[in-house]
């Protein structure tokens, strides 16, 4: 499964994911995006949201972006 993530790092609501009126993830970390730790973050709380272990959830681009596509295999 490929979703668009848009990703809101170093936020006091987070850790959370809420749905866009247009289809995509907003997740809100607390992690800020400073030596990848908002990555790390992101995908913790994905694959804990889809109940897959994290070696299943690959950033596919946007690894410096807020906006991400992400893979996650069942």
């Amino acid at each position: 499964m490929r979703i668009t993530v848009q990703v809101k790092p170093g936020s006091k609501k987070g850790p959370l994911i809420e749905n866009s009126s247009d289809g995509t993830l907003v997740v809100f970390l607390q992690q800020r995006a400073v030596d990848g730790a908002a990555n790390e973050g992101l995908i913790a709380l994905l694959a804990k949201h889809y109940g897959v272990s994290k070696s299943r959830v690959f950033i596919e681009s946007g690894h410096a972006s807020r906006i991400k596509r992400v893979s996650i295999d069942n």
